[in-house]
């Protein structure tokens, strides 16, 4: 009896609450799989939910530094690895091939946290050779996101740093701030900190796909207002801006920014490196299967005829009749609305740090 001919399983659903449409394998894997229809599948079959699980990260180092001609900060410093916010645009996602996972559904499901991390900056900072300069904290994931309610690393880090006085700024799009505004606002008043917050649409319903599990955009502009009355300087971050997708909205978040008391604002084109090519185009067809083409083709226009350039100074703006548009778009908003645009570190104080003491828990003679 001959064996049945093997069909490609239809294309993967979105699950809901997740980001990711797949879990490809990672891109230093050795081996890949492919489904396939043995005739068994069954389309309606449903798909039970993806738990989320934090392993710890016993990492022996906390500051990460990096040398990148196009970034304003040499030295960051991350809490978690993956993020369950399950942003599908994360530039970040590519990081968990280097743990053996998967970029897609692995990166917002299988999260590792530094419980040592606060310590680990003490000692790095008393170390004699250390010379402050701004430290940024959520360049690659999200320092509070949903589990940092519990574990509370995020807060015990800026804990150190406000003791040493030593200046962050901090990237983020979780209302959590707020919780931790009292510590911020002592920070502010030092010229210690500054806090950008990430606002890419005003339509809670795309929020909701494009970035399943982070707050929504009125808890986030919400954020904004309370940290701004608290005395600390915001910048909201209109990143990613998607071609054809939220990039229409760029004003009107602007604008309800500034309301809200944001004095600075930066943007970013939606950066594809890597495993998040495939993953975006895939979510792509997903949601928007009417437009799919139309925005990857501008996205080609704007690297030079692919998805992404790791070009430094044009990785993060593009090139190109669309690219340059909507960085006029941008500026006119930006001076109407008088939000800055400088890097927002620049204004932070680096003369008041002191080392931590060796012992945390006596102060120092002098």
């Amino acid at each position: 009896m001959p064996l049945p001919v093997q069909q490609p399983v239809p294309a993967p659903r979105a699950r809901k609450g997740r980001g990711a449409v797949s879990n490809p394998e990672g891109r230093f894997e050795r081996h890949t799989r492919t489904a396939v229809d043995d005739g068994w599948w069954a389309e309606d079959a449903g798909l039970p939910p993806l738990a989320t699980t934090v392993l710890e990260d016993r990492t022996r180092r906390i500051i990460t530094r990096n040398d990148s001609s196009d970034i304003s900060f040499d030295r960051s410093i991350n809490p978690y690895r993956g993020c369950e916010h399950g942003c599908i645009y994360c530039f970040a996602r590519p990081s968990h091939a280097f743990l053996g996972l998967s970029p897609g559904l692995d990166f917002e499901t299988k999260l590792f946290a530094k419980p040592d991390a606060a310590r680990l900056l003490a000692e790095e900072l008393r170390r004699p050779g250390y010379r402050p300069q701004p430290l940024t904290l959520g360049a690659n994931t999200d320092p509070y996101q949903p589990v940092e309610r519990r574990l509370r690393i995020t807060h015990s880090i800026i804990e150190v740093l406000a003791g040493c006085a030593h200046p962050v700024a901090i990237i983020t799009k979780s209302a959590l701030i707020v919780r931790d505004a009292d510590l911020l606002a002592g920070m502010a008043r030092r010229r210690l900190v500054s806090v950008g917050l990430s606002v890419t649409t005003l339509d809670p319903q795309l929020a909701r796909v494009m970035e399943p599990r982070a707050p929504t955009p009125p808890r986030r502009l919400a954020a904004i207002r309370a940290l701004a009355a608290a005395g600390v300087p915001v910048r909201v971050m209109a990143a990613p801006m998607i071609p054809f997708v939220n990039d229409h909205e760029l004003e009107q978040i602007l604008e309800a920014a500034a309301a809200a008391g944001a004095s600075s604002a930066s943007r970013v084109l939606l950066r594809l490196p890597w495993e998040l090519k495939g993953l975006f185009e895939e979510w792509l067809h997903a949601h928007f299967p009417d437009r799919a083409a139309r925005v990857l083709a501008c996205l080609r226009d704007c690297h030079g005829g692919n998805l992404y350039s790791a070009r430094w100074g044009e990785r993060m703006r593009g090139s190109g009749p669309w690219a340059d548009l909507l960085a006029r778009r941008f500026a006119v908003a930006c001076r109407r609305l008088r939000l800055a645009t400088g890097e927002a570190t620049a204004t932070l104080d680096t003369t008041a740090f002191r080392p931590p003491p060796a012992d945390q828990r006596q102060g120092t003679l002098f």
